[in-house]
């Protein structure tokens, strides 16, 4: 509710209006009503054949980038009696590749969003109908950019979103340090050598090179057993070593930087913290309706194609009695 009263505090100061925070919070609900009902026009339109308007000229470079974020909800949900629930975030961006070089990198143009609180299905339909509007139809190259993280796999392959999958780099790199505190022991001073050495192949595309240390270290110390937590060095060993075996071919980087393609999911995380700017606080707590209508509201206002002046002008003024 604070958010809501510090809104009207600015607005009052601006329109010289007597507002509360109240008043706020029902404008705001009710307007992200109105976008999320008609989001979800737009993804039963979509599924009926009809594809929403996209650029008359083709983008060169669209990247898509998907990760989640972190909701306290009223009500504990789920096994363990939480309250965090994860909330869905995607990035669709614009780029002029670069040139293969650090003095002339990829130059991220246009970015737009899609957020919601629904299951991952709901929000692959979402993002397929935010893909088609910003071109990818008719992209000549799309990227799908990410962590490679369990629920993002499936979803977009499911939606057929990509030209060419790239993982992360910082992200393969943390996995690299994870893989070495397994192999080593967590508090030695080999990690960091250990994991530094394997930096050199990675970012050189020499992926066999990485999973085969890793299954000389897996060999010493065995498949995890059944007991082994899943902090135990074993399994943490085997699950990086799945990882980057199961990610090696998305892991060319000598070739992603020589075609100017962007190697990392920075405007995704980006993008991530702007929502968790407003959803996300120690007093903020939200049930899930209340929750989708303002991430709805947050994806619209963070979108860079003007879509924000657009759909207030076709809508008439809210008066102050709404």
């Amino acid at each position: 509710m604070q958010t809501f009263d510090k809104a009207a505090a600015a607005l009052g100061e601006d329109w010289d209006w007597t507002l509360d925070g109240k008043q706020i919070q029902r404008w705001a609900e009710a307007i992200g009503r109105t976008v999320a009902q008609e989001r979800e026009a737009e993804v039963r339109a979509f599924e009926q054949g009809h594809r929403p308007a996209s650029p008359l000229n083709a983008p060169t470079l669209l990247v898509i980038g998907l990760d989640g974020g972190r909701v306290q909800m009223r009500e504990k949900t789920g096994e363990n009696e939480s309250r965090w629930r994860e909330d869905q975030i995607g990035t669709f961006t614009t780029y002029l590749p670069g040139e293969g070089t650090t003095s002339d990198p990829p130059q991220a143009l246009v970015t737009t969003y899609v957020a919601t609180m629904q299951s991952p299905e709901g929000f692959g339909k979402m993002v397929r109908v935010e893909a088609e509007r910003r071109g990818l139809a008719r992209s000549m190259t799309t990227l799908a950019i990410g962590d490679g993280g369990n629920w993002i796999d499936p979803l977009i392959d499911r939606e057929r979103l990509y030209d060419r999958r790239i993982v992360d780099y910082y992200h393969a790199v943390e996995h690299l340090y994870e893989a070495a505190r397994a192999a080593m022991g967590k508090d030695s001073p080999a990690v960091a050598p250990f994991a530094e050495g394997l930096k050199e192949p990675l970012w050189n595309g020499r992926v066999d090179a990485v999973i085969a240390k890793l299954c000389a270290h897996r060999d010493r110390l065995g498949p995890p057993q059944a007991r082994d937590g899943s902090e135990h060095p074993r399994r943490v060993l085997a699950n990086n070593l799945g990882y980057f075996t199961r990610h090696k071919h998305h892991l060319n980087y000598p070739e992603y930087r020589r075609k100017g393609w962007p190697i990392g999911s920075g405007m995704t995380e980006a993008g991530v913290k702007q929502f968790n700017k407003r959803v996300k606080g120690p007093e903020q707590f939200w049930k899930e309706a209340g929750g989708e209508v303002i991430l709805s509201l947050r994806a619209l206002w963070l979108s860079q194609d003007d879509r924000w002046n657009r759909y207030w002008s076709t809508r008439a003024a809210y008066s102050k009695a709404a």
